[in-house]
C-alpha cells in the first residue's frame, strides 16, 4: 500500500584581543593587524574555535564525512541485529534534517511504541551534542534514557572505544548489545520503512515503491548534492569561491525541484507516491526561509516568496498524520544560530519562524 494519492561577519584586524561567549565557555579569538584583514580574520576564527567546529578545508570548502556503522536491522530472527519491538533506541535532535528524517519516518510508519528515542539538547558545544540534566532543562529534548550519558560522544566511544570519527546524529543503538547500529539516516529510514512491519501500526505502507524505485535514486542524488549538502558547502565555506560554487547550483537545484513538482501528476515529486526522495528533501525546505537563507548566506530567493509548488507540496507533507509533531523550530533555529559562533558570533536569533504550512493547504 502507498501512503499519498546575517548575520555575517566580517572581523576586522584590531591590536585588542576580542572575546565572545559561546557554550558557557569564553573563546578567546586573537587578532593583529595585517595586510588582509578579511583574511587575517578568517585564519583567527578557525584557529580559535574548538575542532568540532571546523567544518571546512583547507580551501574553504565544506566536505561531508562518511558515516561510520553500517549494520542493518533484518527481518531474520537469526540475524545480527533482528527486527523486535523494543529492542532499538534511536538517538536525534529535534535540530538536525538528518535526524529529522528518521523521525519522520518513525511517525509516517507508526513505530512510535517499537523504536524508543532520546533526544540531544538543541545547543550543541565543545564536546558536541550533549543531553540535558532533565526533562525541564530544554524543552523538548530528554536525558539519555539509556545510560544517563552527558554527551552523544560517551554512546560512540561505548561502540568502540578506538572511535575517531565525528559524533552525529541520528544513531540507531541496539539496546541488548549495547552497541551502535547505523549512524547513516539514509539506511535508518530505509530499515524504518519495511523491517519493523510487523510491529508497526501502519505496516504495509512503503515509501520506497519498487516502481519509483529509478526515479527516487535519481531524484536522491542531485537533491542530496546540490540541496541537502548544498546548504551546508555554502554556510560553512570559509572562502568566498567555495560559498558560490555551493550557492549557485543550490538555487538551480530549487529551480529543477519547483519544475519537476509543476510537472507531476500528483502531488509529489514521484507522481500519486509519497516516497523517501520527498522526505529527505522536505527537512531541508521547513528549515530553509528561517535558517539557510539568513545563517548560511543561501539568500539569492526564499522558498515562500518565489516558489508556490514547493510551498503547496511542503503543506501537502506537513498535514499528514505525526508530521507536524517532529517540527521543533525553537530547536532548529537556536542551534544554529546559538550553537554556531564562528558563523553568529553574539548568538542572536532572528523572530522569523519560516512559513505558516497551514495557510498553503487553503491555496
Amino acid at each position: 500500500m502507498l501512503l499519498g494519492s546575517r548575520l555575517a561577519t566580517t572581523l576586522f584586524a584590531r591590536p585588542a584581543a576580542v572575546v565572545f561567549l559561546t557554550s558557557s565557555r569564553f573563546l578567546k579569538m586573537s587578532t593583529t593587524t595585517a595586510a588582509n584583514p578579511t583574511t587575517t580574520a578568517a585564519t583567527d576564527a578557525t584557529a580559535a574555535k574548538p575542532a568540532i567546529f571546523n567544518w571546512a578545508s583547507k580551501d574553504g570548502e565544506f566536505r561531508r564525512q562518511v558515516s561510520s556503522f553500517r549494520d542493518h536491522v533484518s527481518t531474520d530472527p537469526n540475524a545480527k541485529f533482528s527486527a523486535e519491538s523494543g529492542r532499538y533506541h534511536l538517538y536525534v535532535s529535534w535540530a538536525c534534517p538528518w535526524a529529522h528524517r528518521t523521525m519522520l519516518v518513525r511517525a509516517l510508519k507508526g513505530l512510535e511504541d517499537c523504536i524508543s528515542v532520546s533526544v540531544v539538547h538543541y545547543m550543541m558545544g565543545p564536546e558536541g551534542w550533549q543531553f540535558p540534566s532533565t526533562e525541564t532543562e530544554c524543552p523538548g529534548a530528554t536525558p539519555d534514557h539509556l545510560y544517563g550519558a552527558k554527551h552523544i560522544r560517551e554512546l560512540y566511544f561505548k561502540a568502540n572505544a578506538d572511535y575517531s570519527g565525528r559524533f552525529t546524529v541520528p544513531v540507531l543503538w541496539d539496546k541488548k548489545t549495547h552497541t551502535i547500529v547505523n549512524n547513516e539516516s539514509a539506511e535508518i529510514i530505509r530499515m524504518f520503512n519495511t523491517t519493523f512491519d510487523a510491529f508497526a501500526s501502519r505496516p504495509g505502507i512503503t515509501f520506497y515503491p519498487p516502481e519509483d524505485a529509478v526515479q527516487i535514486e535519481a531524484l536522491n542524488e542531485w537533491i542530496y548534492n546540490d540541496i541537502n549538502n548544498g546548504v551546508y558547502r555554502a554556510g560553512f565555506a570559509t572562502s568566498q569561491d567555495a560559498y558560490e560554487r555551493a550557492v549557485v547550483p543550490l538555487f538551480a537545484a530549487i529551480d529543477r525541484v519547483e519544475a519537476v513538482l509543476a510537472n507531476s501528476k500528483g502531488p509529489w515529486l514521484c507522481g500519486a507516491d509519497l516516497t523517501e526522495a520527498d522526505i529527505r528533501l522536505w527537512t531541508t525546505i521547513v528549515r530553509f526561509d528561517a535558517v539557510y537563507h539568513t545563517h548560511f548566506k543561501c539568500n539569492l530567493k526564499t522558498i515562500e516568496d518565489n516558489y508556490p509548488h514547493i510551498m503547496k507540496w511542503g503543506a501537502h507533507l506537513w498535514s499528514m498524520p505525526g508530521v507536524k509533531e517532529t517540527l521543533n523550530m525553537e530547536h532548529i533555529k537556536r542551534h544554529y544560530y546559538e550553537s554556531h559562533r564562528h558563523i553568529n558570533p553574539f548568538g542572536i536569533v532572528p523572530v522569523n519562524n519560516g512559513p505558516n504550512w497551514a495557510k498553503y493547504l487553503r491555496k
